[in-house]
């Protein structure tokens, strides 16, 4: 027959306590936050520079963002459209 174990205020006290203990360890990472995405979709090309599906096409037509088609999907690395945004800043 299987035994059973009651668990106290003690024990959960005890658990909490270690933790706790560990969660303050400085070894212990919490995790980060999302990375950014190396390649976005067109979808959150356009969130993120708040333009148009027509605008976005102006861009890649003449060659001012490069991208990447893969099957039916276009891609565009970050590092272009930040290069994109701080080109248009100067």
């Amino acid at each position: 027959m299987a035994t059973i174990d009651f668990i106290t205020r003690e024990d959960l006290e005890n658990f909490k306590q270690e933790l706790l203990a560990e969660l303050r360890r400085p070894s212990f990472r919490a995790p980060k936050q999302e990375q950014q995405k190396e390649w976005l979709k067109s979808y959150e090309v356009r969130k993120l520079l708040g333009i148009s599906p027509n605008t976005l096409q102006s861009l890649r037509l003449n060659g001012t963002l490069p991208f990447t088609r893969v099957g039916g999907l276009i891609y565009y690395a970050y590092e272009d459209i930040r290069k994109l945004m701080e080109d248009r800043k100067k």
